[in-house]
Parts: structure tokens; C-alpha cells; sequence
């Protein structure tokens, strides 16, 4: 019978704080922006799931099947008997992850990190029937500045998939793997996924699909702030926008005002008023080039050992090890 465990160290009070605070700076910096997480209320995350199901999607469906490509090379590589998943949610990626290094006679522990107690209950009592024997230790926490509460213990490696580091910006990027590299032991490993840059006519669909689900999703954060925080937002008011930045090699997802409008967020005594034309970024998502990852990896102590990538160039995985303090990296 599967050890189970759940540590709860992010409450719904301190969930509702946060986004408190993330709204009163984000609606009153210039330009206004808004971080993507709160996109995943229950009707956010059933949008994304069907984002991942839509023809110009391809990210989920290409890094999916990467993974089931490469998954017996990444566990031989790795010999881990502890994965740790950062924002798992139903974790079911990671399963083709616990099968390979189950197959390889290493796995022992499965840490998955979310961010919903709800989601990571309901998975755990999924993995008990379906992996009878294997310890279980959930971590409710935010992968951005919990990861010191992490269980230690064995040869962890810890899982980062979905291409979700592209949606932190430059400095907040270089700052979550230096701490994700502070909580490792040197030898101990990051297995990564990343969108890699492809032609703006394949990337740009893919945030825009003709269907019109994307722009539900991205009005869907107007909703959530309705709903907790008392704001009076016309969500039908706002377009969506996708756009590619060269420069920085990433899409921006906007929300742009159709007409100049005055919003109230009750919550925190809050007046915004947007021009008409003016845009909220909601979401940043970066895309990388092996290089770029590779340098991106040294500079918070990790080398790159391994590297998969899918026929087409469009998804990257990982496989970087902790090197010693000072050690130099290759």
C-alpha cells in the first residue's frame, strides 16, 4: 500500500492575499499587466484543457509526445528515485515519467507541488490505486517561493514541464531556477520543458485559434476578478490580442479596451480607468533555443546533460544536473 502525505503551506487566505496584491500593482503600473496564474479558476483550467485539444495547439500535444519518446532515455539517464512535479495539477503527464523509472527500478517517491490543495488530493488518491507501493508526498505551496519546503532525502529529480518557464519574465526566470538549484544537492537534476522558437504563422494560432476559445480564456481573468475582489469589468468589452515580439522571442496575450472605460474593484477601493485602445498583458510566453537554454541553466549552476527535442524543433526537454558551488560548467 502507497505512503501518502499532503503538506498544505499556501492557504485559500493566503491565495486570496496574493491576488490582492498582484491586482493593486498590476492595474496601477504602466502598462497595466496582470500575472497569468490567475487565469485558473475552475473555468480557466477547463478552457486550457480545451486549448490543448484545438488543431493550432500544438505544444501539449507535441511536448506529449516527446515524452513518450524519450522518457526510458531521460530515467536511464537520470537513476532518480524521487520526482518531484512543480505544478503538477492532475499530474497526468508525469505518469508516462513514473512508468519509465518504475520500468527502471529506481523510482521510490513522487512529490507533486501545486498550488490546489483540491487538484492535489484528487490526484494523489488517483496514483495510490494506480501505483500501490509507491510513497506519495504532496506539497500545497507556490513553486515561485516554496521549494525550500520541499521533502529531501534520496536522488530527487525535479520535473518542470508544459513550457511553463517561458512564462516568467527574464529576471523572475533566473531567480526561480537559482532557487530551484538552491534546494538541490549537487548531482541531483531538473528536467525542463520549453517551447522553442518557431515561425510566427505556426506560434501566433496557437494563441489565437479561430475558434475563439484563447480569447475566452484570456477574459476569463476579468471574471475572477468580478468574483473575488468585486470588480466591475465588462470582460465582452475587452479583444483578445496575440502578438509576437522578435526581439524577446515570446508571445504577448493582451486584453484591449474597445471604448474608454472606468472599472471598479471594490475589494481594494480601486478606480482604473483605460483609455480606449489601451491594453492589459496578461500573459508572456517565451519560447528558447537550445543554446539560449543551455546558457539560461549554467547561470544558475545546472549543466545541460542531456536534450531532446521533438522532429519539427517546436518543444525542448532538459535534463540539466546540479554541479558544486564554484564548479565550473561545461
Amino acid at each position: 500500500m502507497s505512503v501518502v502525505q499532503l503538506d498544505v503551506h499556501l492557504t485559500d487566505a493566503d491565495a486570496a492575499a496574493a491576488l490582492r496584491a498582484d491586482v493593486a500593482r498590476g492595474l496601477t503600473s504602466e502598462p497595466k499587466v496582470l500575472p497569468p496564474k490567475w487565469f485558473y479558476d475552475a473555468r480557466g483550467s477547463e478552457l486550457f484543457e480545451r486549448i490543448t485539444e484545438l488543431p493550432e495547439y500544438y505544444p501539449t500535444r507535441t511536448e506529449r509526445a516527446l515524452l513518450e519518446s524519450s522518457v526510458d532515455e531521460i530515467a536511464a539517464a537520470s537513476g532518480a528515485d524521487t520526482i518531484v512535479e512543480l505544478g503538477s495539477g492532475s499530474s497526468a503527464k508525469t505518469r508516462l515519467l513514473l512508468d519509465a523509472f518504475a520500468r527502471a527500478g529506481t523510482l521510490r517517491r513522487y512529490v507533486p507541488q501545486d498550488v490546489s490543495e483540491a487538484a492535489l488530493r484528487g490526484a494523489l488518491d488517483q496514483l495510490t490505486e494506480e501505483y500501490p507501493g509507491l510513497e506519495l508526498r504532496g506539497v500545497v505551496g507556490d513553486f515561485t517561493r516554496d521549494l525550500g519546503r520541499l521533502p529531501g532525502g534520496g536522488r530527487r529529480m525535479i520535473a518542470f514541464l508544459g513550457g511553463t518557464i517561458g512564462n516568467l519574465l527574464p529576471a523572475a526566470r533566473a531567480q526561480f531556477l537559482a532557487h530551484v538549484r538552491s534546494v538541490l544537492e549537487p548531482g541531483e537534476q531538473l528536467l525542463l520543458g520549453t517551447g522553442l522558437v518557431v515561425a510566427p504563422e505556426v506560434v501566433v494560432p496557437a494563441y489565437d485559434d479561430a475558434a475563439g476559445v484563447t480569447a475566452e480564456f484570456n477574459r476569463n481573468v476579468l471574471h475572477v476578478l468580478n468574483r473575488e475582489l468585486g470588480a466591475d469589468f465588462e470582460p465582452e468589452a475587452f479583444d483578445h490580442v496575440a502578438l509576437w515580439d522578435a526581439e524577446n522571442e515570446w508571445i504577448e496575450m493582451r486584453l484591449r479596451a474597445q471604448r474608454a472605460m472606468t472599472v471598479h474593484v471594490r475589494e481594494l477601493g480601486l478606480t482604473v480607468r483605460f483609455a480606449e485602445g489601451e491594453e492589459l498583458c496578461t500573459e508572456v510566453s517565451a519560447k528558447f533555443r537550445r543554446n539560449g537554454v543551455r546558457e539560461m541553466l549554467a547561470g544558475a549552476g545546472f549543466e545541460l546533460t542531456r536534450w531532446w527535442a521533438d522532429p519539427l524543433d517546436r518543444f525542448g526537454l532538459s535534463l540539466a544536473t546540479a554541479v558544486r558551488p564554484g564548479e565550473p560548467v561545461r
